[in-house]
């Protein structure tokens, strides 16, 4: 209906996120430029809030239209995992190779080597977890344990997330 009578391509009232057509008031704009400024700054954590259905994950997947290319992004959709299994999704986001059945010791180092040879190369890595209230406590505390990775200068893995 809407899209003969407006004479538009595509159908506008879709349940996906699609920032092509987020509706930027002054929120949504606040809400973006406290991302993207947390992204330019490495600020390490980053927190977005909001009632379900305010847009959060539709602002976060506009921020990650204008992310720079020196930044390696792992983005977490689906936070109802077990400590290990958040691991492997992170290993698995960033092109980290792994061996099935890995533990969490060699999982760990392994997204550590990653994050040296980013920082090495001039780049740095963002790990972007949604629906972050549906994280559990051991989630949260492995999610904590890998903000220790760092160097003398910075943290090496910036978290943000959504919920």
């Amino acid at each position: 209906m809407y899209q003969q009578f407006f004479n538009i391509s595509q159908k506008p009232f879709s349940s996906a996120p699609d920032p092509a057509f987020l509706y930027m008031s002054d929120g949504h704009r606040e809400a973006l430029a406290h991302l993207r400024y947390g992204l330019e700054n490495e600020a390490g954590f980053v927190l977005l809030t909001g009632e379900v259905g305010a847009g959060k994950t539709t602002v976060c997947r506009c921020l990650l239209e204008q992310v720079p290319l020196d930044v390696n992004i792992a983005f977490i959709l689906n936070p109802k995992l077990t400590p290990l299994e958040l691991l492997a999704s992170i290993c698995d986001e960033l092109d980290i190779g792994y061996s099935r059945g890995a533990g969490g010791k060699e999982l760990v180092d392994a997204i550590n080597d990653f994050l040296l040879a980013a920082h090495a190369r001039g780049q740095y890595t963002v790990l972007i977890i949604d629906e972050a209230q549906n994280l559990d406590f051991e989630v949260l505390e492995q999610i904590r344990m890998l903000t220790n990775l760092e160097t003398n200068e910075r943290k090496l893995l910036q978290i943000i997330m959504l919920g």
